[in-house]
């Protein structure tokens, strides 16, 4: 198998799943695997590694063009459905369908809500911990920031979360240089609206999949996209939090709309 490319299910392959972060890979393997099982189709999990958008958005073309049956069906998460929503503005044709699932917001105003949310469901250790965190990976000194990112990671995840089940991801790729190399972008086309104009040039329809209690305000989704995109559709899941095939509530209606969808 390449090793920037999981395959779960059988050929042909035209689902991918695109994990967050970004420098998350390995992030989304419990959805793709269980996607595989639900869909009468194979699911690819591309582990992006590249330093840029445009690195990737290429890097995420080789992929579909070697092991995907286009056009595919899109669904990505967090980071990855800017990704995802990206792709398939540059390139259309490869493109069926796209599923946002917990998108970040599309507009800057809704931006600072994310992180106000985060800190008040902090307990006082946790946010010793988020404030250390945060100084060890903005501190040069700190040769090697992945164990530092992974770790952060999780106590992030824990603060977007309503009900979690256990994970079984593995963190060991988790890459800081690829996250903050890749948000310094992501944030600029977010500030300066180009990454909610490049919406016009999509031309698949478009599903958005939202808890209620993620910190990422699905206002900031719904609103932005359904004035931007000919074809949108937008699902906000009840007592569910950022990643919503692992919550305990919303995890199974969350499957029967992908079975439906894909």
């Amino acid at each position: 198998m390449n090793t920037n490319t999981r395959k779960y299910g059988t050929a042909p392959y035209d689902i991918a799943v695109i994990h967050g972060g970004p420098g998350a890979p390995g992030s989304v393997a419990e959805m793709a695997r269980e996607i595989s099982k639900i869909s009468e189709t194979g699911v690819l999990e591309p582990l992006q590694t590249c330093m840029s958008i445009d690195g990737q958005v290429h890097e995420l073309k080789a992929i579909l063009k070697k092991h995907g049956k286009l056009p595919v069906s899109l669904a990505g998460h967090s980071w990855g459905a800017w990704l995802a929503f990206m792709f398939a503005a540059r390139y259309p044709a490869y493109v069926r369908k796209l599923i946002l699932v917990s998108s970040g917001p599309f507009e800057e105003s809704y931006a600072p809500q994310i992180m106000q949310k985060r800190l008040e469901r902090m307990s006082e250790n946790k946010m010793e911990e988020y404030l250390h965190l945060s100084a060890k990976m903005n501190d040069p000194s700190v040769k090697n920031k992945n164990y530092v990112f992974a770790r952060f990671g999780e106590l992030i995840s824990s603060a977007d979360s309503f009900n979690l089940l256990p994970s079984t991801e593995n963190t060991a790729g988790f890459n800081h240089d690829v996250n903050r190399s890749i948000w310094n972008e992501a944030s600029y086309l977010r500030r300066s609206g180009k990454l909610l104009n490049m919406g016009k040039d999509i031309r698949c329809p478009v599903l958005a999949i939202h808890g209620d209690q993620d910190p990422h305000p699905f206002e900031g989704v719904k609103k932005p996209l359904s004035r931007t995109l000919k074809d949108f559709h937008f699902v906000l899941l009840k007592d569910c939090g950022h990643y919503p095939w692992r919550e305990r509530y919303a995890r199974e209606l969350f499957y029967e709309i992908m079975k439906s969808e894909l």
